[in-house]
């Protein structure tokens, strides 16, 4: 299947044919008693009296809820009539996100249960199915709007956004669908680039053992080629190795072959299981070939150094929140940030859907990918971020977009970190965890500030002296004041464990240049402007004092767009200019060539 067909499947990485949309008009009811299991709701869903529309969540304008208050729990039910099943086949339910923990019912029979709200999970229901044609889903979800400890990112804990907080988003707020699997399926694909030997590396992870007699197949294509492909024996549980490339004269010319910005080339990959006595599984994927690399001078992308003009994406829609309003919004979401000149993104305090890092690595667009925080520390806490992060990576690992990855945020979820041992153990394991899981991109363990662990130094500087910013970026001497006087949030920029000889120093949040004048918007934030010209003079001025440095291997823009009361985007939240896209464009590529 051609890489430019997959675009609209949930994750356009992992794709089985013929896959079922269960989004759209679904059952629904609030359960503020939380007396739905109790009273078996899961038993009579048809009770449900209101209606909301998937996958956009309870709070936002397109669910056709719209209620925004305190609600912990909420259910969803929806009929279904299942495909008709061949011998060996069975039928799998699958959930882009709930947040944040889900019970899930088929038929009044419990499939299973999952906790994470930014990462995706899916049960086997074949089992569950009862006689008939049609079928009921129940999904009951719980999603406490107080608890601390529960990785939550911007998410609201008072009754209004207030800060840089925004409304919250509960339950279901990502793609629903079925798949057709035999009974040992593919669970997962890890692929990798071994610049050295010109090979691709690959890792097919089956669901069970697999049975005497079976056998992975994988194909390649790019365009109208395709490429030399394996078959190999099944043994065990995971089947991996290797494919040279050093063969096949069409891809020796890394512009044919390498994805850059340039060249953002992906390679379509048809992955098979066959075994005797079951159907075939097929799962259609796609790659990129390309390697990161640090040095103290910034970023090696397939060996050359690349300077990272970014942009932070809160990837916050008004009519829909955490969800884009439509799959066309979000491959519009990365032409706009190509448009201001920007070759990256940084997600913010979110896990973004895999459609748009999909267009990320279709266009070429640098991601920065990040996990949504607790607010407060406890043990309880620290061990959901790590198993829901485990499967956020596992997840977007093979995404060539994304250049580098970031748990923890500004100490969000380990607030003591400069005093607390513990909690410099907890930071240093995201960052460990993280390498274990994705040995081919430099991890920041906390961005921002209060390094403890990490392959890039991130600093946050908000300071809207321009001359202050050129001085503390400018060269290794201006960086060590910054180290003595810049404390962020009163936070140091590291903490004892950190050495920041032979890392890249980015500025990876600065600006935040608030100006609404339609409404004379006068928010708190880092600094307000009264005209499109000064707006313009400001972003110029605090952006070529980044850019002007020997220092820095690149910067990131606070934001892309405003977001309800945070009005500091380039954009505004309906996705207009502030000023011309050329204007803006021109700034954002000023300064320190590529």
């Amino acid at each position: 299947m051609p890489v430019s067909s997959l675009g609209l499947a949930p994750n356009p990485q992992f794709v089985r044919p013929g896959w079922i949309d269960l989004t759209g008009v679904w059952h629904f009811a609030f359960d503020d008693a939380d007396a739905g299991l109790a009273e078996r709701w899961h038993e009579n869903p048809e009770r449900f009296g209101e209606r909301i529309t998937l996958p956009y969540p309870p709070e936002s304008r397109l669910s056709g809820v719209h209620e925004t208050g305190f609600h912990p729990w909420l259910w969803y039910a929806r009929s279904f009539e299942a495909p008709q099943l061949a011998t060996g086949e069975r039928l799998r339910l699958c959930l882009g996100a709930v947040d944040y923990a889900a019970i899930v019912w088929v038929d009044g029979v419990r499939v299973g249960e999952h906790s994470g709200g930014q990462s995706p999970f899916s049960f086997d229901i074949t089992d569950a199915l009862g006689s008939g044609n049609e079928h009921w889903i129940v999904v009951r979800a719980e999603d406490d709007p107080h608890d601390a400890e529960q990785p939550r990112g911007k998410q609201d804990w008072r009754a209004e956004p207030h800060g840089i907080w925004y409304e919250r988003t509960s339950g279901i707020w990502q793609p629903v669908w079925l798949e057709v699997t035999p009974a040992v399926r593919i669970e997962s694909l890890r692929w990798g680039f071994d610049a050295g030997r010109w090979a691709i590396e690959y890792e097919v992870a089956l669901s069970g053992r697999a049975r005497p007699g079976s056998e992975v197949a994988i194909t390649f294509e790019q365009g109208d080629r395709r490429w030399p492909g394996l078959r190999i024996e099944a043994i065990g549980r995971v089947v991996s190795g290797s494919i040279s490339l050093q063969g096949s004269r069409e891809i020796m010319e890394p512009r044919a072959a390498l994805w850059s910005p340039e060249y953002p080339n992906l390679i379509g990959a048809t992955v098979s299981l066959s075994a005797p006595g079951q159907p075939d599984d097929i799962v259609e994927s796609y790659l990129g070939l390309r390697t990161i690399e640090t040095t103290p001078r910034g970023l090696l992308l397939n060996g050359s150094l690349r300077y990272l003009r970014m942009v932070l994406h809160q990837a916050y829609w008004p009519e829909s929140q955490l969800v884009a309003p439509s799959p066309e919004a979000l491959e519009r979401e990365a032409d706009l940030i190509l448009a201001l000149g920007f070759n990256g993104a940084r997600i913010h305090q979110k896990v973004e859907d895999p459609r748009f890092l999909y267009h990320a690595d279709r266009k070429g667009l640098f991601l920065w990918g990040e996990m949504a925080n607790a607010f407060t520390y406890s043990d309880r806490g620290v061990g959901r971020l790590e198993r829901e992060w485990r499967e956020v990576v596992t997840r977007d690992r093979n995404h060539p977009s994304i250049i580098a990855w970031a748990p923890y945020n500004e100490s969000w979820g380990v607030n003591e970190l400069s005093r607390s041992e513990n909690q410099k153990h907890a930071v240093a394991a995201a960052y460990h965890q993280t390498h274990q899981l994705d040995g081919s991109r430099p991890v920041v363990g906390n961005d921002g500030w209060e390094q403890v662990e990490a392959d890039l130094f991130t600093i946050h500087d908000y300071n809207w002296n321009e001359r202050l910013l050129e001085r503390r970026y400018k060269d290794a001497a201006g960086l060590d004041l910054a180290i003595g006087t810049h404390f962020p949030g009163s936070r140091p920029l590291m903490t004892d464990r950190f050495d920041p000889a032979g890392k890249p120093v980015i500025v990876t949040e600065y600006g935040g240049v608030s100006y609404a004048p339609e409404s004379g918007e006068a928010w708190y934030g880092y600094g307000t402007v009264r005209s499109q010209a000064e707006f313009v003079q400001r972003y110029a001025e605090l952006t070529g004092a980044l850019t002007n440095s020997d220092l820095l291997a690149g910067f990131c823009y606070t934001q892309l767009t405003d977001t309800l009361q945070e009005t500091n985007g380039l954009l505004t939240e309906s996705r207009e200019p502030k000023a011309p896209f050329e204007v803006l464009n021109a700034i954002t590529q000023s300064g320190r060539p590529d």
